[in-house]
């Protein structure tokens, strides 16, 4: 089934209008809050002026400074040092897994790729540089993303039209993060919520001392729930149906129980080192939860309270 759905898709609408009704300052601020607003002697685009040099062909005119041009007769340009970093990975499970349903119907990589886009809308209007990378069991794609949001969006949708064949390899995903060398480059790392466990723990501890952190964990239907409305349930990672005779109230406690202390183990983990996670179970819910993160952007918020729980 394609997963190119962008142009009727509501959550994706609802991404760009926001990208075109945030002010700049609210979204630096809202990123800072993942990645630790610090000076990285980078310029462009920041708030501290650090340079004032003639205008060039090619430069952006938002940087002129009419003052200065008006003083010096002729355009001047402002060069300021950015307070956040100006790379971004984005890093997306598409193992089998990910085709597990969420309640509402959504694949768990359709859930994924739409916070992934909010993301990206974020970083693309702060002038980030963008990269996707794509890793299941047999391949790691690294896509560079030229352009704005609308670019992103094809890019990615064009990205995930490949069937979802293979298994998942978070470790492989880990590692691939563990080699980029923009040290202070944000991760945004994206799979489904029973991929996360306390024993990704020591690579991710390793991850958090060189670059800003940050997960978005899908939360997949329970199997053994009894949800009529859906018929069959089929299992994700092994694509065979699960029988109904296992489909029980006691079978679906158990379930929720497992899942619920292992990902509040793997958040108080998070926590501990200042990353984040964001976590829901459907594109709504995870939209919900990205305004909730702007609407907490304001200066002298903990990183650590960014990280929420479905």
């Amino acid at each position: 089934m394609s997963r190119r759905r962008s142009n009727r898709d509501p959550v994706r609408r609802r991404i760009e209008s926001l990208d075109t009704s945030l002010r700049l300052p609210t979204v630096r601020r809202a990123l800072g809050l993942l990645e630790g607003e610090h000076s990285s002697g980078r310029r462009g685009g920041g708030d501290e002026r650090a340079d004032l040099r003639a205008y060039e062909f090619g430069d952006e005119t938002r940087m002129i400074d009419w003052h200065a041009s008006a003083r010096m007769g002729r355009p001047m340009v402002v060069e300021r040092e950015r307070l956040v970093t100006s790379k971004v990975w984005l890093l997306l499970d598409v193992g089998r897994e990910m085709s597990g349903t969420c309640p509402d119907g959504e694949q768990a990589i359709q859930v994924a790729a739409n916070a992934l886009c909010m993301f990206a809308s974020l970083c693309l209007r702060r002038s980030d540089e963008v990269d996707l990378v794509l890793v299941d069991s047999s391949a790691i794609r690294r896509i560079p993303c030229q352009g704005g949001f609308a670019r992103f969006e094809q890019t990615l949708d064009r990205a995930l039209e490949s069937p979802l064949d293979q298994p998942r390899n978070l470790e492989a995903l880990l590692g691939y993060a563990a080699g980029i060398q923009d040290r202070q480059a944000m991760l945004v790392i994206a799979t489904d919520q029973s991929a996360l466990h306390v024993d990704l723990m020591p690579t991710i501890r390793q991850l958090a001392t060189t670059h800003p952190l940050n997960f978005i964990g899908v939360e997949t239907m329970n199997p053994l729930r009894q949800q009529p409305p859906m018929g069959s349930v089929t299992d994700a990672p092994s694509g065979r149906k699960i029988p109904a005779f296992l489909r029980t109230a006691n079978g679906t406690q158990a379930v929720d129980l497992h899942r619920r202390y292992q990902i509040e183990a793997f958040s108080r983990e998070l926590t501990r080192i200042g990353a984040s996670l964001i976590r829901a179970d459907s594109s709504t819910a995870m939209f919900n939860r990205f305004i909730h993160l702007l609407s907490a952007g304001r200066p002298g918020i903990p990183m650590r309270q960014t990280v929420m729980a479905a």
